[in-house]
């Protein structure tokens, strides 16, 4: 074998890496995702006499509904989806159809990739939850349901305890809550719809009557799909540098067992 034979495999050994962390480098810069909201603490770590800081992010905590069909629903059975909320109630005179018909634009327009013609992405769970709760009985939410053709496979109305309901949409949720056109008072509710990703995270507000908005929010749940829990690491977590050495020492040591057997040949 001579020299340039020998030029030519070690660069087609080493271009497969070097190209690996070129895409990584720029893809991690191009693609931007939805921000965190409402940090609970920083914590300040000292690793190798270097400061790290790591935030915790407020998490939504768990709760008690019941859905249109009547079956119990709490965050924890909807455990690794990715979540789009807003709050309604059905005797509402305002905002609340336009909202209604948005959604489902939405989540019609999010479709299982894996089945054609499947438009139930397993991934992603829609919620709007009643603040009427006293006239929003299931049955009730059930002929909401009907009017707008939801799907109950990924698209649940929510009723349950007032209390829990506000206390979950302005304490946890962290909606200024208030009537859209300011007709009934009795009831007020925000236009916003809520994203959050599967570790219960707040990912952002959406105007649910803004077009645009609604085409960001629509991006933006495409990229918390593609986005890796954090809490789960790969098998190369942390391990590109020493693969990279060994893969470099390995051309290295091909190279000189080559050179010794072409100067032994001669």
């Amino acid at each position: 074998m001579n020299s340039k034979a020998l030029y030519t495999m070690m660069l087609v050994l080493l271009l497969p890496l070097v190209s690996y962390f070129i895409v990584k480098k720029y893809s991690e810069k191009a693609i931007v995702l939805p921000p965190h909201y409402y940090p609970d603490s920083i914590i300040t770590k000292t690793k190798n006499g270097k400061q790290y800081t790591d935030t915790i992010w407020h998490q939504l905590s768990d709760f008690s509904m019941t859905n249109q069909l009547g079956n119990p629903v709490s965050l924890d059975s909807m455990k690794g989806k990715i979540m789009i909320a807003d709050f309604f109630f059905t005797h509402c005179p305002t905002i609340c159809v336009p909202m209604a018909k948005n959604m489902k634009r939405l989540q019609e327009s999010i479709t299982n990739a894996q089945k054609v013609g499947d438009n139930t992405n397993p991934y992603v769970q829609f919620l709007s939850f009643s603040i009427d709760p006293e006239r929003d009985s299931v049955s009730r939410l059930k002929y909401w349901a009907d009017r707008f053709q939801i799907n109950p496979d990924q698209w649940w109305l929510l009723t349950g305890d007032k209390k829990k309901i506000y206390d979950l949409a302005i304490n946890e949720m962290k909606l200024g809550i208030s009537d859209g056109l300011g007709v009934d008072s009795n009831f007020t509710h925000s236009d916003k719809f809520v994203l959050i990703d599967s570790t219960r995270h707040i990912r952002g507000y959406y105007d649910g009557l803004d077009s645009v908005e609604l085409a960001k929010l629509s991006s933006d749940i495409v990229l918390l799909t593609l986005e890796k829990d954090p809490n789960e690491k790969s098998f190369f977590a942390g391990k590109l540098q020493l693969i990279a050495v060994v893969f470099l020492i390995t051309i290295a040591g091909v190279g000189m067992f080559l050179y010794l057997f072409r100067k032994k040949s001669k």
